[in-house]
């Protein structure tokens, strides 16, 4: 219906009829409107869904473990590690300590939604038609770059909480003491804190990419009409 009125005017606009010029250049700035609101409409559904699902996969249970983002020792870490494996008691520690530290981060997970919503309402209708157009991470780059300090502090104290509840700082502190008390070694004492947090991040954000990019290339995972109209059939 759009595309026929549009035809009809342009065609008296051709003949001249400075009336119907004017309406043609109405009807244009309508359609652009209404393609930029459609633009915005779109990514963000397509944000929301993207960011929910990474949100709940890596939240579950074994969520990061069991994935690509799965945590790892520190690289400070891995030289007090090769040596306590060595004392009695800590033979398993690396085992140990990457099984606490995913879990600390799945915990932490589960309060990216909100700050991850905020960031995608405050979104103007030109950020969304330059990141429609964008690379197929432009999305995620937006998110990141707005939302990626709010959720360092917001996971940090989460994460801290998650280590404590499964006794992994303590679990570390005992660690690097049974380090520091074998002879001539230099002493250490690494935090496991700001590298979970790190990681956690990275790992959500990576797969947000993911998902942003298998909704651009991927028909099957455009699952709506509007999806399907931004993004193509």
């Amino acid at each position: 219906m759009r595309s026929a009125l549009f035809s009809i005017l342009m065609l008296f606009a051709l003949s001249g009829n400075a009336q119907f010029k004017d309406l043609l250049n109405k009807a244009k700035n309508t359609l652009q409107d209404q393609g930029q609101t459609d633009y915005a409409s779109g990514l963000k559904e397509a944000l929301e869904l993207g960011v929910g699902e990474a949100v709940n996969k890596l939240s579950a249970e074994k969520g990061y473990l069991e994935s690509p983002y799965k945590i790892l020792i520190p690289e400070e870490a891995k030289q007090i590690i090769s040596k306590v494996k060595m004392v009695p008691g800590f033979q398993d520690v690396e085992t140990k300590l990457i099984d606490q530290m995913n879990k600390a981060a799945e915990l932490a997970a589960k309060k990216a939604t909100p700050i991850f919503v905020n960031a995608i309402k405050q979104m103007t209708i030109q950020d969304a038609t330059s990141i429609v157009r964008g690379e197929d991470n432009a999305a995620t780059l937006y998110l990141e770059k707005t939302s990626r300090q709010p959720l360092y502090d917001a996971f940090l104290p989460v994460v801290r909480e998650a280590l404590d509840e499964i006794n992994a700082r303590t679990y570390w502190a005992s660690v690097v003491k049974a380090y520091n008390n074998i002879p001539f070694v230099k002493k250490l004492n690494p935090e496991l804190d700001a590298h979970v947090n790190h990681k956690a991040l990275e790992g959500l954000f990576s797969l947000i990419a993911v998902k942003e990019k298998g909704i651009r290339t991927d028909v099957n995972q455009r699952t709506s009409d509007l999806l399907k109209k931004v993004f193509g059939k």
